[in-house]
């Protein structure tokens, strides 16, 4: 700046032509750029804190833009829209760590109200009055809403107790539903299985699949799936508790996802277990499973049936029951959809029971499916088409007409 000064001062005597051009106000562009840069030179600390100030700004606009009042002008340092700022670049990631920030504290919030908050819900939940066991359900359902309040209630053995124990005793629609609601809500973590069953609440979950209300019903079962699929002890419990005694009529439901999340229970319970299998025909499994093949098209659906029928299908009881249900001409529906696993469990529990049906009628569309599967790639259906074929035309003098 001092050299600046210095070589275009008119002491100098050297001038360009582009210093003696005036403009209209009557400065030269020389006289301009002297003023700029003597106010600059003059007043550099006053400068400085004009740019700190719209840094600062930008910086607070950036990240808590909320406190920016509304139509205040902030100025913008970008100079090509194509080219993010500094600050900018720092607005989008500032605000989501704020964000995490905040939920971090609500996380902590809510999780202290609540174990602060569990002695005297626990309390209330065993009162004697129904009005207060109702609206302290409610309250507990609420807070297992929410991950930190939910871990915290279930660490609490005496509260999960009290739960079970209110749905066991209660005759009100409302308080049965709120606290099906609150196990299904606490059987999403390992901590909330294991805690349900140890509280007994496997037999109380098994009575409520006898409720008339549909959402009741639909709690109990996916809280029972969620033991089955993940707590140790909880399949024999279930059968225990004479789950499958309560399970099997629920086939009859008309929802595609409960009656898939039922089978799917029904399969896992079956698996391995020839007493399972013995009590699933004795109330009428078979046909159930038969008419849900038969009736629906929910893909899920379906192949959680299949397995079951495949367990099924190996248990010397069963089998026939299958059979007479017309379980061939169910399953043979399925096997040129576009679902594989559908069509290879369909495949396989034909082929197991097709040593049953050499006396089935109606069985001529379903041997002209499997001739066609002949012609597949596919090792495992060909082994599966040509055991049904084989088995169907084993001691069968019955003319068979396909091509």
């Amino acid at each position: 700046m001092d050299w600046q000064q210095t070589y275009y001062s008119s002491d100098s005597g050297i001038q360009s032509g582009a210093t003696t051009v005036r403009s209209d106000d009557g400065m030269t562009e020389y006289s301009k750029k002297y003023t700029i840069t003597t106010t600059v030179a003059q007043n550099p600390a006053e400068v400085e804190s004009q740019f700190a100030l719209t840094r600062a700004q930008r910086v607070r606009a950036a990240m808590f833009p909320e406190t920016v009042m509304e139509g205040t002008a902030i100025l913008s340092t970008q100079t090509d829209p194509a080219q993010m700022t500094n600050v900018q670049k720092l607005a989008e990631p500032s605000q989501m760590l704020k964000t995490a920030i905040v939920h971090l504290i609500n996380y902590q919030d809510d999780a202290e109200m609540a174990t602060r908050a569990v002695p005297e819900l626990t309390k209330l939940l065993n009162d004697d009055d129904p009005v207060v066991v109702n609206k302290a359900a409610q309250i507990v359902n609420q807070l297992t809403r929410k991950e930190a309040s939910r871990r915290a209630l279930m660490q609490s053995p005496q509260m999960v107790a009290a739960v079970v124990r209110a749905m066991q005793n209660t005759g009100d629609m409302e308080t049965a539903r709120a606290t099906a609601s609150i196990l299904h809500n606490l059987s999403h973590q390992r901590e909330g299985l294991l805690a349900i069953f140890k509280s007994g609440g496997i037999p109380a979950l098994v009575r409520m699949l006898s409720s008339p209300m549909d959402s009741v019903l639909f709690y109990a079962i996916t809280t029972l799936h969620n033991l089955l699929l993940h707590q140790e002890g909880a399949k024999m419990a279930v059968r225990l508790a004479d789950g499958l005694q309560r399970m099997v009529p629920l086939l009859k439901k008309s929802n595609p996802k409960f009656l898939a999340i039922t089978t799917d229970c029904l399969q896992l319970l079956s698996y391995g277990n020839q007493e399972s299998k013995l009590i699933i025909l004795a109330n009428g499994g078979p046909e159930g499973l038969v008419q849900i093949m038969r009736n629906y098209n929910y893909e899920k659906l379906l192949w959680t049936t299949s397995r079951v029928l495949k367990v099924l299908s190996v248990c010397p009881s069963n089998k026939p029951a299958i059979v007479d249900a017309g379980g061939m001409q169910a399953l043979g529906k399925h096997l040129t959809g576009s679902s594989q696993r559908l069509m290879q469990n369909c495949l396989w529990t034909l082929r197991n029971l097709s040593d049953a049906a050499t006396k089935q009628e109606g069985l001529d569309s379903l041997l002209q499916v499997l001739v066609g599967l002949l012609s597949s790639d596919d090792m495992h259906m060909l082994t599966c088409a040509t055991g049904v074929l084989s088995n169907l035309t084993c001691n069968n003098a019955r003319p068979i007409y396909t091509h």
